[in-house]
């Protein structure tokens, strides 16, 4: 049985995207005044905020990715991961520079909500290609020390399950091909994502 997405309202999609833009406002010394005010606003006393989830912050500027970091399990309330991925995302981020403040004002958020992840128990490469859902699960492989995850949203750039699947295993550091031959642990999960 496939678990549902988390549900967050839109207002309170919102709170997380104030709070990632806040988090990357004040690393510049930036008061905006959309900011909230003092450290926090008081909506991070909503129940839905407090609780513990996985989380991913996604940076763009245009349609080009400028930097994506997460936890695939909560290990901290909401409120205060997203402002700890949106730093992550901006300024840790191997595969980017950090950003700079020239940036700061084109860069667009995104923050995923994940449900916990799922080990997916398939039969050989067809079996796995007929159980995933292109554009709704986000997939994690595993092999030895190597793993790499792609949000749902991924699917996007790459429709066709094969691509995806062959593109996730060069990010894990794997041949591409690692998910047809290999013993992989696949782990999939449902996202809500919100954007500016």
């Amino acid at each position: 049985m496939q678990k549902s997405k988390p549900q967050l309202s839109d207002a309170q999609g919102r709170v997380l995207l104030k709070l990632a833009r806040a988090a990357l406002n004040e690393k510049f010394g930036i008061t905006a005044a959309s900011d909230p005010p003092g450290d926090l606003p008081t909506d991070v006393n909503d129940p839905a905020l407090q609780a513990c989830s996985g989380i991913f912050v996604t940076l763009k500027i245009g349609a080009c990715l400028r930097g994506c970091i997460g936890s695939l399990v909560g290990g901290e309330p909401l409120f205060q991961g997203v402002r700890t991925y949106a730093k992550h995302a901006a300024f840790s981020d191997p595969r980017f520079k950090p950003l700079t403040q020239a940036e700061l004002q084109k860069v667009r958020i995104e923050v995923s909500v994940l449900t916990p992840p799922r080990a997916l128990s398939f039969d050989g490469a067809d079996d796995l290609l007929a159980k995933l859902r292109p554009g709704v699960d986000g997939v994690t492989l595993r092999k030895d020390y190597c793993s790499a995850t792609f949000l749902p949203q991924v699917w996007e750039q790459l429709p066709q399950p094969e691509d995806f699947l062959c593109q996730l295993c060069l990010k894990a550091g794997l041949a591409p091909d690692a998910w047809r031959t290999g013993q992989l642990g696949v782990e999939t999960y449902q996202v809500q994502h919100f954007e500016e």
